[in-house]
């Protein structure tokens, strides 16, 4: 009975310190007091409660506006947001930092944090890549800027893998349209693929797919065509071969080869 009440005891001051310390904060809040909403702010952030420090320090970043702690209080306020893992608020401020307090010592961090925040944005190859774009730009400006970094070997990994993702997102949308069976299209896509890409990982399996498109479309297509059609899966396939005589699809790129020849020495021979 005795240590139920001494447990009892401990549960009840811990819990009066933590409504009391909510009450603190609520109170806060409502006043003017913008000196001890900045220091409680920073105590709150170093103790990782970065909701009710970022709350405090967008109470009081335009009443610092203008004075010396005025980018230490913008710098709160990003990081506040990015311990919410809100990289797109965060970012923002970093580069409103970066913008506003050009001597600050915070400068290069904001540079950096601002692109890695578009980073942290940068979603799967499928979907749309517009923060993985704004990275590379944001990452090679900032090696522009700051060459000697200890940040570089990072920036430099960064900006690789954005570009990787990027050549991704290049051959899932061309392969697309081969997977709809639009190979018309596929081709084109296809092409585009390789042109804006030329040294991309995926080059033997883009090359194949045109190979099999062309030969695809000249199967489907009406008697008119098929003559043109066969004869351009040929070149594709020499090309191919060409370059990868002993690839996976060499097997399959041969069948086909000789299906589309096998065609046009018959059609020439109706000729």
């Amino acid at each position: 009975m005795f240590k139920n009440r001494i447990l009892f005891g401990i549960l009840f001051a811990a819990a009066a310190v933590i409504l009391g310390g909510c009450g603190e904060y609520e109170k806060l809040l409502k006043s003017r007091d913008f000196k001890k909403k900045y220091e409680m702010g920073v105590a709150l952030y170093e103790d990782g409660e970065y909701a009710k420090a970022g709350t405090l320090f967008d109470q009081v970043a335009n009443i610092y506006r203008g004075t010396t702690k005025a980018d230490t209080v913008k710098y709160y306020q990003a990081k506040s947001y990015y311990g919410q893992r809100d990289y797109m608020m965060a970012g923002y401020y970093f580069n409103e930092l970066s913008a506003t307090y050009a001597s600050s010592v915070y400068l290069e961090e904001a540079d950096f944090m601002t692109a890695y925040c578009y980073y942290k944005q940068s979603p799967r190859a499928e979907l749309d890549q517009e923060n993985t774009y704004k990275t590379i730009t944001a990452m090679q400006m900032f090696l522009v800027k700051y060459p000697t970094s200890d940040r570089v070997t990072e920036c430099l990994a960064i900006v690789t893998e954005m570009s990787d993702k990027l050549v991704e997102k290049s051959f899932i949308s061309a392969r697309l349209y081969y997977d709809l069976g639009y190979y018309d299209s596929a081709i084109l896509a296809l092409r585009n693929s390789l042109m804006e890409y030329p040294d991309t990982k995926y080059r033997e399996e883009l090359m194949f797919l045109i190979l099999k498109s062309s030969f695809l479309l000249a199967d489907r297509s009406i008697p008119s065509k098929q003559k043109e059609r066969y004869q351009a899966t040929v070149d594709e396939y020499l090309s191919f071969i060409g370059e990868f005589p002993d690839g996976q699809h060499s097997r399959e790129a041969k069948r086909m080869y000789e299906s589309s020849n096998n065609f046009l020495e018959d059609n020439n021979k109706e000729s």
